[in-house]
């Protein structure tokens, strides 16, 4: 008996630990039932027509760790969380402050702040939209479906291919969408 207690103790903190990861793959997609997390509950719905501005930050410091979805963390590659969107799913992040825009894959749950936050970019991702720096920016958010080649990049932690910035036209349109819930004026480099 003590034996059995110690082994099922073992794999309970193996599993915190990281251990057993799922592989990096997009089947099969997994809604999931509704959580509470700090007293919010979120509810994750399929979303396909998901398009909305707010702020993005990132993390990188959880190496290892185990995704909402199974996968490993790694800090380094194009991933995001995201509340309620089926995982993984895929989105173009457009920095509102430069028109910079990037295909990143969502594998994981976030951010959790009582805050205008609508996703948390890895270190990867937030460095190839160029938002590293700046700790937080002012981001839309557009669910996408993206070839297949940039589906297997992601996968693998590599970038999707290059897009072109959006125009300046749809960025201010993109900016007053932001403007009346205050805070940083988009625009304006920093945090």
């Amino acid at each position: 008996m003590r034996t059995a207690v110690a082994a099922m103790a073992v794999l309970m903190l193996s599993a915190c630990a990281g251990g057993n990861f799922r592989p990096v793959r997009d089947n099969p997609v997994r809604i999931g039932p509704a959580y509470t997390i700090r007293g919010v509950t979120y509810v994750p719905a399929a979303a396909p027509a998901y398009d909305r501005v707010g702020y993005a930050s990132w993390y990188g410091s959880e190496s290892g760790n185990r995704t909402a979805n199974g996968e490993r963390f790694r800090p380094g590659w194009v991933t995001a969380a995201h509340t309620t969107l089926p995982l993984p799913t895929y989105v173009e992040v457009t920095a509102l402050d430069t028109g910079r825009r990037i295909v990143v894959r969502v594998n994981d749950r976030g951010p959790f702040a009582q805050s205008q936050r609508i996703i948390d970019l890895s270190r990867g991702a937030a460095e190839q939209l160029g938002i590293k720096a700046w700790g937080h920016a002012p981001v839309r958010v557009r669910r996408v479906e993206p070839s297949e080649k940039d589906r297997e990049r992601l996968r693998k932690g590599k970038p999707a291919g290059a897009l072109a910035p959006v125009s300046q036209s749809e960025l201010q349109a993109l900016r007053a969408q932001l403007a009346p819930t205050g805070g940083r004026v988009p625009g304006n480099a920093g945090p």
